[in-house]
């Protein structure tokens, strides 16, 4: 029987860590585990259940930035936890905000709030019974610690309070594994009954999924297939979220901008836009990243994104065709510099954090233009920070990182920002900005 509508309906099946989840009133609680677990799906369900059990209870649903929730999480919600039948000609769950909801206020007078930490002060100045954090690998200590803050059970419309959520497993220092008021849960493959059914058997879905996930590497293997927390070892790139991505902002117009192309069709062709402060540092604030298309059509897409601003230049890989196809569309570049060994270099002195506590390198969140869906849907990097964790040197026969050569996979905008950053550091006018 469902409780929310008085009606029966076939429950969720959950499992292992899902139903540990389930179970739980402990204050903190994440659900962890590889890509594909259900992790999401079993969090919003419960934060659902909670909202229909206690009448009147005020709930949040976030994650880092407000756009990234509208295209992960809430998608989720609509699509496969609200789907229930009403009791009456009124819809249960009412959505406010069109195809960008504010909240969801059900029909008794329980509300959900969807936001981003992009825009706390908005949503972090009310109580809340409930609070749903969605990959919660990307905020960090001081943003969960301001939303317990906000649960305390002060907002009084149940009787307990909540913050839990989900998220993907991150380095062995990561602030989750170390919280003392924090519980950790783990979930499986297994637990997840789209992919492996009650007799002890792969779906074919599980199948698909688990032949993707095998085929992945590096970091992303360890973390997205076997649900472990392991450090970056053979990472090219000391690269923090926590530290080099930034929300986004108004570029001043006296700042340097310039852009930077990789070639590539099968793989894909990306073009990073970046600008640059009066104390040199860069910010990549728009990103292009996508297979499958021509040079001509993304030099359609790259002109309408530019449109109304001013280049310095261009830095483009070598492939002549390819540039032709560029200049025949107004878009001109030089060749970039593409010493791979000097490149990285660069590229590893400016994401060190200086003594003003800064490195000279960002990215700029929610940058990319467009989702590549066949790669995020195989699991592959479909934006530069992606990369940055995918980006490894091979390993030798000692288990050990041989740092000469990075493999030469998931590094298509790593090659742009190599090619950026050449240029800057190595500059017609032999300026230094690193």
């Amino acid at each position: 029987m469902n409780r929310a509508f008085g009606e029966a309906v076939d429950a969720p099946s959950f499992r292992g860590g899902a139903m540990d989840l389930w179970k739980t009133k402990h204050h903190e609680t994440i659900l962890s585990g590889p890509f594909e677990t259900g992790k999401t799906y079993a969090t919003l369900y419960k934060l659902h259940t909670l909202l229909c059990l206690f009448p009147g209870s005020n709930a949040l649903m976030v994650r880092q930035t407000r756009n990234s929730i509208l295209g992960s999480a809430v998608v989720t919600y609509e699509q496969k936890v609200l789907p229930f039948p009403p009791t009456d000609k009124r819809s249960p769950v009412e959505k406010y905000g069109g195809e960008r909801p504010e909240f969801y206020r059900y029909w008794n007078d329980s509300r959900l709030t969807v936001g981003g930490l992009d825009d706390a002060d908005k949503y972090l100045s009310a109580e809340y019974d409930f609070i749903y954090v969605n990959q919660a690998e990307e905020i960090s200590l001081d943003s969960w610690e301001k939303l317990v803050g906000r649960a305390t059970g002060r907002a009084g419309n149940s009787p307990y309070s909540l913050v839990f959520g989900d998220c993907n497993p991150g380095p062995p220092n990561h602030w989750i594994k170390s919280r003392e008021l924090l519980t950790v849960l783990e979930s499986r493959h297994e637990d997840n009954p789209a992919l492996y059914t009650d007799d002890g058997e792969w779906t074919e879905q599980g199948k698909r999924t688990i032949r993707i996930l095998d085929g992945l590497t590096g970091l992303r293997y360890k973390r997205g297939r076997l649900g472990l927390w392991v450090g970056a070892e053979g990472v090219v790139y000391e690269f923090d979220p926590v530290v080099h991505l930034v929300q986004r902002f108004d570029i001043p117009a006296s700042w340097r901008r310039i852009r930077a192309i990789d070639f590539g069709y099968s793989n894909p062709f990306t073009c990073l836009w970046i600008a640059i402060d009066e104390d040199g540092r860069m910010y990549v604030y728009r990103q292009l990243y996508m297979t499958q298309r021509t040079v001509r059509a993304h030099s359609v897409t790259i002109n309408e994104a530019s449109a109304g601003e001013q280049y310095e230049v261009t830095v483009a890989d070598h492939d002549a065709e390819d540039r032709a196809t560029l200049e025949e569309n107004d878009i001109f570049s030089i060749p970039a510099d593409k010493r791979v060994r000097v490149g990285i270099e660069k590229v590893e002195e400016r994401l060190i954090v200086r003594g003003d506590g800064r490195p000279r390198l960002f990215v700029m969140e929610d940058s990319l233009i467009e989702i590549d869906e066949s790669l995020k849907s195989n699991y592959k990097p479909y934006r530069v920070e992606d990369e940055f964790t995918a980006y490894a040197y091979p390993e030798g026969k000692d288990g050990k990182p041989q740092k000469e050569e990075p493999v030469k996979i998931y590094d298509h905008a790593l090659d742009a920002l190599r090619y950026a950053t050449m240029f800057l550091d190595n500059d017609a006018l032999g300026m230094e900005f690193a």
